[in-house]
């Protein structure tokens, strides 16, 4: 048996963000029959979803189509996980486009799930999430797999993984700082400072501090 993650929440409060009202029915009643999810705040554009999601707390995970009138879907992830990076964010959409795909991954998005497959993947999306793993279709994977060879035969680094926060925090993680002394440093919560080091230590497939120091070391980010 695997262990919960004790920072995942027992019920997962979700934003619904889709400018078709009969989509966002459908996934209502999807996301509400399962006893550890439940909606609990609604858009119908991408500048009503970030508003919702900035404002208050309760929101855990917010899924998103990519596209909408206004902001974007891709517009509102960016701009959520720029400003609540602890909120895990899941994109819908109807495109099975690597493009797209990659474009939701850089925006933050933990997940990209097609809507034509909302009833086989949805759910599992969600949990995975919220369990800090990244959901994907299996396309997409490949389409994954194929851009990081393509990367590695052009000789680019695994630091481009990282956004220039995320190497910030990598660097004081090497220099032995603590949680607390980074947020004092980058004027940040402790929270949002676990939550990037998660992501960091997931990127790069990593265990511990001591693999995030080593590979520090190795890029030239901190002295050995």
């Amino acid at each position: 048996m695997v262990d919960a993650d004790p920072m995942t929440p027992l019920k997962t409060n979700i934003l619904i963000a889709d400018d078709h009202p009969v989509v966002v029915r459908g996934l209502r009643n999807v996301l509400n029959a399962q006893p550890d999810l439940e909606v609990v705040a609604e858009a119908s554009d991408g500048d009503a979803a970030v508003r919702l999601a900035l404002a208050t707390d309760d929101v855990h995970l917010a899924i998103l189509d990519i596209s909408m009138p206004g902001r974007t879907g891709l517009q509102a992830a960016r701009e959520i996980t720029r400003r609540r990076p602890e909120l895990r964010v899941l994109m819908l959409s109807m495109h099975d486009n690597e493009q797209y795909l990659f474009e939701a991954i850089a925006a933050g998005a933990s997940g990209y799930v097609l809507k034509s497959a909302v009833d086989r993947d949805l759910i599992e999306a969600c949990r995975a999430t919220m369990r800090g793993e990244r959901f994907l279709y299996p396309d997409g994977v490949r389409a994954l797999m194929r851009e990081h060879l393509e990367r590695v035969r052009a000789g680019e680094t695994d630091r481009d993984l990282l956004t220039p926060r995320e190497n910030e925090i990598l660097t004081l993680v090497a220099d032995a700082r603590t949680n607390d002394e980074i947020g004092a440093l980058l004027d940040i919560s402790k929270k949002t400072v676990e939550r990037h080091r998660e992501n960091i230590l997931e990127k790069l497939g990593m265990r511990d501090r001591v693999e995030l120091t080593r590979y520090a070391v190795r890029r030239g980010l901190v002295a050995a």
